[in-house]
């Protein structure tokens, strides 16, 4: 199984879309899982339903932050460049793909307006196109790391 179905089946058993892709990676990177999902669950619908950056996008950038981010206060230039240089690409890939990484943008829906939210579920798009966000943003994960 790749990472982009294991992070798809982690989000359609209820787990939040920033969770899943995190904590599909997560334990390969030293991380457990279920600290994984702990860390990531408040990003979920565009960072707990305000409407912002995906959720699928969080969690891949969080990713990229676990793999090559900088981890002391020592001067680590490199590390601090290639965390910024994958992100940069990561949501340039997504953005391709989807025109936006922006939740609101890519649901239709404004997920801070609980109507809106309302609607979306009822639209079903956290069934239709939130799956195809989180396979996504782990597909390109794998391709850039």
């Amino acid at each position: 199984m790749t990472k982009s179905d294991d992070a798809k089946a982690r989000f359609s058993t209820g787990i939040t879309c920033s969770a899943s892709v995190f904590s599909a990676f997560a334990g390969e990177l030293g991380l457990n899982e279920k600290t994984a999902r702990k860390i990531a669950c408040g990003f979920g619908a565009g960072i707990s339903r305000t409407g912002n950056i995906c959720g699928a996008v969080s969690g891949a950038i969080m990713v990229i932050g676990l793999k090559y981010g900088k981890a002391e206060q020592s001067d680590d230039p490199a590390a601090t460049e290639k965390t910024r240089a994958l992100t940069r690409e990561f949501i340039q890939e997504f953005q391709k793909k989807h025109g936006s990484v922006n939740c609101t943008e890519l649901l239709g829906y404004n997920m801070s307006i609980p109507a809106e939210y309302d609607a979306a579920a009822k639209a079903n798009l956290l069934k239709t196109k939130c799956p195809a966000y989180v396979q996504d943003a782990a597909d390109i994960l794998e391709r850039i790391l």
